[in-house]
Formats: C-alpha cells, sequence, structure tokens
C-alpha cells in the first residue's frame, strides 16, 4: 500500500494537493478515533475506472456516522461526485477509495462538540495476500484477542477507533508467522478476520454469521452471498463454532481489500484438501466478473467514474 502516486485528496468540499491536506494537532478523532469510514474500491471495466457498489458504501458510511451522532455534511449524491472527482484528477482506473468522517477541532474531551470533517482518499491497491496467496490460500491463526461484543460496542458501525481490536489481532498473527487473524466473539464462537468476513463450505453450502456474531456487515460479504444465491448454492446464516470452521470442506473470507481470499491452513491444520476449493474458485471468479461489470445480472453495481457516478447513485436512493 503506497500514496506514491496520489496526487490530489479531496476534503471539506474541495480539492487539495496531497501537501496540503493536512488537519490540526487539536482534530478530536486524533486523540479519541472519533471516526467512521469505508473502504471502497474501484475497478478498470471495458468503459473505463468503475467505482464497485458505492451506493452500499455510502449507506453504510451514513449509518455508521448516525450511530456515533455524526451529522455527515454533504449528501449521498455529493459524496458520489466527490469520489468521481478524485478518481479522474489522480487519473486512476483500478484503486482503493477511503472515505472519512471525523470530528475537527474545536474542543478536546469526550464531551466535546466538534464540527465533522470529510475526505476521500484513492490510491493504487494490490490485494494484500498477492496472487499466491489467492490462488494457493492464506494461513491463519486463532487469535486470544477476542471480538469486542455489540453490547461493548455497535459491532456494526465501522468507526475508526474499534479497529484498535483487528491490529492487535493481526499484528500477534503475524508476528508468530501467520497471515491472517480469526477473531472469536465473547461467546466463543467464531466472528471475523481482522478486517473480512468469514465464509465455509460444507457438502456444497455455504455457511456464514451475522450481526449476533458480533461482526461487521461486508459489502463484499452480501455480495458473494448473493453472487452464490444466483448460481444455485444455498448460504445458511448461523454461528460458526471453531469446530465447524476446522472441519470445513473450504473456508474463505470476503472484504474490500480481501476480495475473496481462501484459507488452507488454520493453526497448523489443513482445511480439506490444503488448497483453493472449487466452490471458493468460482465465487472468486463470479465476485472478479461483478467487479468489472461482466455480470449482466449486476451491471447497476458498477457506478462508471467520468460518466455521471453521482447521476447513477441518484437512481439507488
Amino acid at each position: 500500500m503506497s500514496f506514491g502516486e496520489t496526487k490530489w485528496v479531496w476534503i471539506n468540499g474541495r480539492m487539495v494537493a496531497w501537501d496540503e491536506a493536512q488537519v490540526h494537532t487539536s482534530t478530536h478523532a486524533m486523540h479519541y478515533g472519533t471516526g467512521v469510514f469505508e473502504g471502497t474500491r474501484a475497478y478498470l471495466t471495458a468503459r473505463g475506472a468503475g467505482i464497485f457498489r458505492l451506493d452500499a458504501h455510502l449507506d453504510r458510511l451514513f449509518t455508521s456516522a448516525a450511530v456515533y451522532g455524526m451529522e455527515i455534511p454533504f449528501t449521498r449524491i455529493e459524496l458520489a461526485r466527490a469520489t468521481d472527482e478524485v478518481i479522474s484528477k489522480n487519473a486512476f482506473g483500478n484503486c482503493y477509495l477511503r472515505h472519512l468522517c471525523f470530528l475537527e477541532s474545536a474542543n478536546l474531551g469526550i464531551r466535546a462538540e466538534c464540527p465533522v470533517g470529510v475526505l476521500i482518499l484513492a490510491w493504487p491497491l494490490e490485494n494484500p495476500h498477492g496472487a499466491w496467496g489467492m490462488e494457493s490460500g492464506i494461513r491463519a491463526t486463532i487469535s486470544p484477542w477476542r471480538k469486542f461484543s455489540s453490547e461493548m460496542m455497535p459491532t456494526t458501525a465501522k468507526a475508526s477507533g474499534q479497529y484498535l481490536n483487528s491490529r492487535l489481532a493481526v499484528m500477534e498473527a503475524v508476528k508468530r508467522g501467520f497471515d491472517e487473524a480469526l477473531l472469536l466473539n465473547t461467546q466463543g464462537n467464531i466472528a471475523e478476520a481482522s478486517v473480512a468476513n468469514v465464509f465455509i463450505v460444507r457438502e456444497g453450502r455455504l455457511i456464514t454469521n451475522d450481526e449476533r456474531s458480533s461482526i461487521l456487515l461486508g459489502v463484499t460479504r452480501a455480495t458473494v452471498i448473493e453472487l452464490a444465491r444466483d448460481r444455485g448454492y444455498d448460504v445458511d446464516i448461523t454461528a460458526i463454532r471453531v469446530e465447524d470452521l476446522l472441519s470445513a470442506d473450504e473456508v474463505f473470507l470476503t472484504g474490500t481489500a480481501s476480495e475473496v481470499v481462501p484459507v488452507r491452513e488454520i493453526d497448523g491444520q489443513l482445511i480439506g484438501t490444503g488448497s483453493r476449493g472449487l466452490v471458493t474458485k468460482e465465487l472468486q471468479h463470479a465476485f472478479f466478473e461483478a467487479t468489472v461489470g461482466r455480470d449482466a445480472r449486476h451491471t447497476d453495481w458498477i457506478a462508471l467514474v467520468g460518466n455521471g457516478a453521482h447521476r447513477q447513485l441518484a437512481l439507488t436512493v
């Protein structure tokens, strides 16, 4: 992940050169993690760059902001237009996008009332697990860190400070030589990976969990569920026990950055054949066909850059 090719950032309604995109040291979000964000991707399609599922990501951004009492000072349409602009201005095709809404500088203290700032970043991003991991699968471990319960913090909100939990888990996993951490919830069942949702495949059926397991309801998760059902797969939404995970025919993770990545091993135990399974491979292919606009059933998931992404979004709200 590198920002070296990014020249422009959208912040609070205007495009700003990279070196000038700054916030004050007293910014509330810097001290308390009071921000909400989205990770979104654009993919290069036959008709140019297309933002994948922008409407769903912006919907979740506004929902997360509402949970924390943050009133975003821009509409969804304005943010869609700005997203289009930041990709075009940087001349990106495939890229990752970060929408961040955060409490700015006015006062410090947990009760402080601060204005809400908004910024949009874009940068080129390859899958963090690389081509080899996407084909052969990654090594994961059950983390000693638990995922916080929705009784502690709202797990369905994508809030900045909450990701300290994920960082602790993945740092510990990498230190022990693994690619990814899998967090249990307070009941001892599988919650999610550090920044991805979990699916298992057993006898041709998919199983994944939901908010009752203290997960973030991922946009890629929802996408894969729909793509699987399009292809005739049954998808069960239920709790996943550790023994379910270890005895699965296949395990894969889904997320905006991770996309659809197979898990070949958990704590030294091979999953299935110890390589990417046939169902995972099929759903990977289906996902990437959808992201570049080659799935005729889901062309509405693509907001084309430079072709009125904000107008396309207006049709869905």
